[in-house]
C-alpha cells in the first residue's frame, strides 16, 4: 500500500541512521520488483540556454543579462546524436530553456529526422509550450515530455515562478494534456526551495502517485546568486522548523518515497546530487530508489552557459569519458546499464 500524505511527512522528519536505512532498503527492494536492476541511459542535449521566463532560482531567466545566450543549430545537434547512438544510450533527452526561437515546425524535422534515421526514443523538456505544438512534436514522434510543476503550493509558485504577462500559468493542467496527446508524462520538484515546508513536500509526493506519472525528477535546491532566490533578494517567510532542508539526504529521502508512490515510473539519479557529492551522490541516489541516470552529451562550449545553479559536476569532462566512468561506477553497484529506450514498464494490476 503506497503512503498517506501523513506518513510521507513522518518521512521527510526523520533523521535518525536506523529509519534512514529502513527507508533505503525498503525503496531499493520497490526499485528491483517493478524496473530491475538495469541503470537506462539518457543522453542529456542542451540545446538552447535562452529562455523568456523569470523564474526566481533559474540561472536562464530573462533577466540574468550576465549569461551568454546560445542556441545549438541542426547540424550541431545531429553531431552529437551520432555520438549519443555510438555510445549506446537509448534515449536523447532535448532540454532547452522556454525558448520561442526554437520553432515548433524546426524542431518537429528534427524529430522526424531522429526517429527515421536512428534507434533513439525521444524526450522533451521545452517548457510551458502551447497545446498545437506539443501535437506537432508528438505527432512527429517524440516520446516523452518533461515539465517539472516544482512545488504543489500555490503560493510558493507564483512567488518563484511568475506567469508571462497576460497568462496564467497551469503545468498541471499542460501534463495532463501532455498524457492526452500519448506522451509520457514527466515531471517533478526541487527539494528545500527557500519557503517549502515538510507538508506541501509531502503533497507533491503524494501527488506523483496521484499523478500516476512516468517520470520523476527531484534533486536538491542548489542557489545561484544570480537570482533573487539565490542571492537572497527574495525571502519568503516561513518558521525555519518547517522549512526543508537542500541537504544530500533530504534529496536521497524524496528519491526513496517516490519509489514507494510510483514504483514503475522511471527516476533519475540527478547531476545536482552528483554536484553535491561528487564522489558518489549518484550511486546512493541509484542505490535508493533511481533507475536512470542522464549524462552529458552538450558540446563542452555550451556546457558551461547552461547554467541554472552554479558548479555543475562534469562541467568539463567530455561524453566519452562520462560514458566510461558511468559503466564502472553502474558495474561497482551490481547493476547493469539497459539496453533499448527504457520506457515504462507497466506491471498487470493484482486481481
Amino acid at each position: 500500500m503506497k503512503p498517506t500524505i501523513e506518513e510521507i511527512e513522518s518521512h521527510l522528519r526523520q533523521t535518525g541512521p536506523r529509519e534512514m536505512k529502513d527507508l533505503w532498503n525498503r525503496a531499493d527492494a520497490v526499485r528491483k520488483e517493478n524496473v530491475g536492476d538495469a541503470v537506462h541511459l539518457r543522453g542529456l542535449l542542451e540545446i538552447s540556454n535562452t529562455c523568456v521566463r523569470a523564474c526566481a532560482y533559474c540561472g536562464l531567466s530573462r533577466e540574468n543579462t550576465r549569461l551568454q545566450r546560445y542556441r545549438m543549430t541542426a547540424e550541431e545537434i545531429f553531431d552529437c546524436l551520432s555520438r549519443i547512438v555510438s555510445f549506446g544510450y537509448g534515449t536523447v533527452v532535448m532540454q532547452a530553456g522556454e525558448d520561442y526561437g526554437i520553432e515548433a515546425d524546426w524542431l518537429a524535422g528534427i524529430i522526424r529526422q531522429i526517429r527515421q534515421t536512428t534507434p533513439l526514443a525521444v524526450t522533451l523538456s521545452m517548457g510551458e509550450r502551447p497545446f498545437e505544438e506539443l501535437k506537432r512534436w508528438r505527432q512527429a514522434g517524440a516520446d516523452r515530455y518533461l515539465l517539472r510543476f516544482e512545488t504543489s503550493d500555490p503560493d510558493l509558485y507564483r512567488r518563484i515562478h511568475p506567469a508571462r504577462q497576460g497568462q496564467t500559468a497551469d503545468r498541471r493542467k499542460i501534463l495532463n494534456q501532455l498524457r492526452d496527446l500519448g506522451y509520457e508524462v514527466g515531471s517533478g520538484v526541487m527539494i528545500g526551495l527557500p519557503g517549502q515546508t515538510f507538508r506541501s513536500l509531502a503533497r507533491d509526493i503524494e501527488l506523483f502517485g496521484r499523478m500516476d506519472l512516468d517520470m520523476v525528477g527531484v534533486g536538491p535546491y542548489i542557489p545561484n546568486p544570480d537570482t533573487p532566490l539565490g542571492s537572497g533578494r527574495l525571502r519568503p517567510k516561513i518558521d525555519p522548523a518547517e522549512q526543508v532542508p537542500n541537504t544530500e539526504q533530504m534529496a536521497y529521502q524524496v528519491i526513496a518515497l517516490t519509489r514507494l508512490v510510483c514504483p514503475e515510473a522511471n527516476i533519475p539519479s540527478t547531476t545536482a546530487l552528483a554536484t553535491i557529492n561528487r564522489d558518489s551522490g549518484r550511486e546512493r541516489g541509484l542505490s535508493r530508489g533511481a533507475n536512470v541516470v542522464m549524462p552529458n552529451v552538450t558540446p563542452l562550449r555550451y556546457r558551461q552557459l547552461y547554467e541554472i545553479y552554479p558548479g555543475k559536476a562534469c562541467l568539463n569532462e567530455t561524453a566519452e569519458v562520462c560514458r566510461g566512468c558511468l559503466a564502472e561506477r553502474i558495474a561497482a553497484l551490481g547493476r547493469h546499464i539497459g539496453t533499448g529506450p527504457g520506457s515504462r514498464i507497466r506491471r498487470a494490476a493484482t486481481p
